[in-house]
């Protein structure tokens, strides 16, 4: 029976760094900018971390790289690299470690410059045998292997896609740290009539190429108490891997989330109904639709007819990636972490303009690889416990 640490273990600090453009920073800079940000949030000290944990786009060793540059030594470090999902895996083995008294402070950090230093998508893989000769614009054309046959298969459109990126727009709009902030209105019609870039996604499905340090601090329920910052407690996780390449995928239209959200709500209590804000990983528009049929906020086929009428834009009936997400807050590379750090946001009442109401249950999701790794988190406040 798989047994999960149900909060006994909070996140105190959470921060961001450089989102957008960080000129002069290297990706090791916003990992430590970050980290520095978060424990301050904490009200903790460098001296505190005893479990590292990181993962970055440019560094192998990154777990050994982050621990030099900040000057500590680690009890325990975790270099996980499945992608964007990466970070859930840290939250679930810190929470682990913490309930288990290996470790009293855990620091899950990221950092990337890919768009002032790299100039584009960060990628960790070869490409697949099968895949090259074709020569795809990876990881672009394997999401428009899965939007197209979500289209063929339940009539899917383009305006259901477009429903998406304009919902994230509507959110950065409310959010002066989204790389799209003022950027103004984006309507269907702009969407639809953007230029294609992988049939059928247009550039309005793509994500943003940006760069971007996120950080939080996890400690023991207990202790998290006596900090500053409101707690927000890890009340269910669990992560599932399916495959590497797209080509290997049984069903293009179903993803690792179908496994991850459903073990990650039943360890939780709750179920998708009671969340109050949802922060998925939208590096492309069909992923939205895709891990709300997963999660179980709709049965399969029918995302784009949830995601319709503004349904999870700001005012809607589920608000969904409430900072902007990757189509339209930022995309350095790996974006999971910024799900989480949104949601400490909403579920301390810290979010500004676009704040939701009353937020207490929130589901943070990650996504790896090509739809390859999905990882889940049900975070909470204290009347949640």
């Amino acid at each position: 029976m798989e047994k999960f640490p149900r909060g006994k273990s909070a996140i105190v600090g959470a921060a961001t760094f450089g989102m957008g453009e960080a000129h002069g920073y290297k990706a090791m800079d916003l990992v430590a900018r970050s980290a520095h940000l978060a424990l301050a949030d904490a009200n903790l000290k460098l001296s505190d971390v005893d479990g590292l944990f990181v993962c970055t786009g440019d560094d192998a060793l990154s777990g050994l790289a982050a621990a030099e540059y900040l000057g500590i030594r680690p009890r325990f470090t975790d270099n996980n690299r499945t992608g964007g999902s990466a970070f859930f895996s840290h939250a679930i083995n810190a929470a682990i470690m913490l309930e288990m008294g290996y470790i009293d402070t855990a620091l899950i950090c990221y950092g990337s410059n890919q768009r002032t230093g790299a100039g584009g998508l960060v990628s960790m893989r070869q490409a697949s045998p099968y895949e090259k000769p074709y020569r795809p614009m990876n990881p672009l054309s394997s999401y428009a292997l899965a939007a197209a046959r979500h289209m063929y298969e339940f009539g899917t459109t383009e305006t259901h896609l477009a429903e998406v990126a304009v919902a994230a727009r509507a959110w950065a709009n409310l959010n002066p740290d989204a790389f799209m902030f003022g950027k103004g209105e984006l309507t269907i019609e702009d969407c639809i009539s953007s230029r294609m870039v992988s049939d059928p996604l247009r550039k309005t499905d793509c994500c943003l190429i940006t760069d971007g340090g996120a950080a939080i601090v996890m400690t023991r329920a207990d202790r998290a108490k006596d900090l500053v910052k409101k707690p927000v407690y890890l009340l269910g996780g669990a992560a599932a891997v399916w495959h590497s390449n797209v080509d290997q995928m049984e069903n293009l239209t179903v993803t690792p989330a179908a496994e991850s959200g459903q073990r990650a709500f039943a360890l939780s209590g709750y179920k998708p109904a009671d969340m109050d804000v949802v922060n998925v990983y939208d590096a492309f528009s069909i992923n939205t639709i895709l891990f709300l049929e997963d999660l179980g906020f709709c049965p399969k086929g029918e995302g784009g007819n949830f995601v319709a009428g503004g349904a999870i834009a700001p005012g809607g009936s589920l608000p969904v990636n409430t900072n902007g997400g990757g189509l339209s807050c930022c995309h350095p590379g790996m974006y999971g972490l910024f799900t989480i750090i949104e949601n400490c946001m909403q579920l301390r009442g810290e979010a500004g303009l676009r704040q939701v109401a009353n937020a207490n249950l929130a589901v943070s999701h990650g996504n790896g690889g090509t739809l390859s790794s999905e990882a889940t988190l049900v975070l909470g406040t204290e009347s949640t416990l």
